[in-house]
């Protein structure tokens, strides 16, 4: 979170991180629909329309006094450009782990969110705001919840929360969101602000 007193500007960094076609990029786009502002999202895709390094898009509140800048990317699934996430995750305040509940998928999840935790301290990605999004619950083919959060010992996290979501019709994409921010600012509330905000 970067704070401009002078400008009366809250600036924070989310970022949707998870394994390949698991729907990060879809997650957003609905996010962004939500409000109006799907065509606001900026994307550098591939010819099949896979991202290439990140999707990025901008989400602002305003109240009397402050303005809330919300910076919101997706990291590349494709493990061929690697490289572009620990970039993208710098300076982040909170992250949206985006599971593919397809069957299937499980190990490509575990691989994903392994690789997640191994560019933190560990203390450090303990205690920050994060949420698990199982996307695709439309799926009839789904993995077992408990299993995936026994493998990554769920319990040993603070500041953590589950949602379920169907990322293309836009179910649960908003509720997961918000829930973020309250666990954002319920970390780093050293501050009175008068966040009563309205788009």
């Amino acid at each position: 979170m970067i704070i401009n007193q002078l400008q009366k500007i809250i600036n924070i960094k989310i970022v949707y991180f998870g394994p390949a076609l698991s729907g990060k990029t879809t997650s957003l786009k609905s996010l962004f629909n939500h409000f109006g502002k799907k065509d606001q999202v900026k994307s550098i895709e591939s010819s099949i329309n896979r991202t290439l390094f990140f999707d990025y898009g901008v989400i602002l509140f305003q109240n009397e006094q402050w303005q809330l800048k919300i910076n919101i990317y997706s990291t590349t699934g494709q493990d061929f450009y690697i490289i572009t996430r620990p970039t993208v995750l710098k300076g982040i305040d909170g992250i949206i782990f985006v599971a593919d509940s397809n069957e299937l998928s499980l190990k490509r999840n575990l691989i994903s969110w392994n690789e997640l935790g191994n560019y933190f301290n560990k203390k450090i990605f303990n205690e920050f705001p994060k949420i698990i999004a199982f996307n695709k619950q439309d799926l009839l083919n789904k993995f077992n919840v408990s299993e995936f959060l026994e493998d990554i010992n769920y319990k040993i996290y603070d500041n953590i929360g589950l949602k379920y979501t169907i990322a293309i019709n836009g179910e649960g994409i908003l509720v997961t969101f918000e829930e973020l921010l309250c666990m954002i600012f319920k970390k780093i509330y050293k501050y009175e602000f008068p966040l009563k905000l309205k788009n």
